[in-house]
């Protein structure tokens, strides 16, 4: 492949670079370029995507992988559209449900590939994982106004994160991942922090869709579920939300004001959404309300 034209991409907080290519054909490319520190990494996140894109999925598919001097290039698919974060408002609120819930049945194909090494049992990973954000937390310089509570709810918890299975995880599944092409259909794409974990833990980052897009978090989760929705799901889904919350105090820290003011808000409305986590499902989970 001949590269006549490269343009810069500056999104995401990834060290990748990331630049929109042209080849001597005059067709577009993805291009990532990493460190050769990460060569091993980087293989591992093309070989999954290699298997998501055999499941039918739309997203970035890979195309090439090569390791050249101290860098690695990966080229993939050129999707012409748009981040769905800053365009999902613009459809109806039936469609903002419908592209969640093709979200939501991504996930459930990526869920399926099958694990080959799992490093230990969930509840003992992952209560290793709550103790250590909550002793960053509590030595923090700033707290949120109500935060105690959030500890409270993890502690009390931790049993449910007993005999959970583990799949391969996109590792960063929400709004911002994702694009409306010029075909609108929604399109996953940075599967940058793949992982292995709890199926449900995925879900995580849905406060950030959330935020931007009720509908589309409310689809993605029906959509995931088939529209049965387990309820020891809710109990997991506030137990992940909050562990991320409490950790991500002590991790805005460094990058000042605004990141601080950006979680602290984010927890005033967690706390919102959970009536003071009185409540088990959040407010904004609108089942069957937005479908056609």
């Amino acid at each position: 492949m001949e590269i006549i034209s490269k343009i810069v991409i500056n999104k995401g907080w990834s060290d990748d670079k990331k630049y929109c290519v042209t080849d001597q054909d005059q067709k577009k490319y993805f291009l990532r370029v990493s460190d050769k520190k990460r060569l091993d990494s980087k293989k591992i996140e093309f070989n999954i995507m290699e298997k998501v894109a055999s499941l039918g999925v739309r997203m970035c598919k890979p195309i090439k992988f090569e390791f050249s001097g101290d860098e690695v290039y990966s080229f993939h698919e050129w999707i012409d559209g748009k981040d769905a974060r800053e365009t999902i408002l613009t459809y109806s609120k039936e469609q903002q449900y419908s592209y969640g819930a093709e979200a939501g049945r991504i996930l459930q194909k990526i869920h399926s590939l099958p694990v080959i090494e799992v490093r230990e049992d969930w509840d003992v990973f992952f209560n290793r994982k709550i103790d250590d954000k909550i002793a960053k937390y509590k030595e923090c310089t700033v707290q949120y106004e109500n935060g105690q509570i959030f500890i409270d709810l993890l502690n009390e918890n931790r049993e449910l994160l007993k005999d959970r299975p583990q799949v391969c995880q996109h590792g960063d599944y929400h709004i911002g991942n994702f694009m409306i092409g010029e075909d609108q259909e929604i399109y996953v794409i940075d599967f940058d922090r793949f992982d292995v974990g709890d199926p449900w833990e995925e879900f995580n980052r849905i406060v950030w869709s959330a935020q931007v897009s009720p509908a589309f978090a409310s689809g993605m989760i029906d959509g995931y579920f088939d529209e049965k929705v387990p309820n020891l799901f809710w109990k997991l889904l506030a137990v992940y939300i909050l562990s991320n919350l409490v950790g991500a105090l002590p991790w805005a820290v460094p990058y000042g004001a605004e990141e601080i003011s950006v979680m602290q808000n984010q927890a005033k409305e967690i706390l919102e959404w959970y009536d003071d986590l009185k409540q088990i499902i959040p407010s904004w989970y609108l089942n069957k309300k937005y479908k056609h």
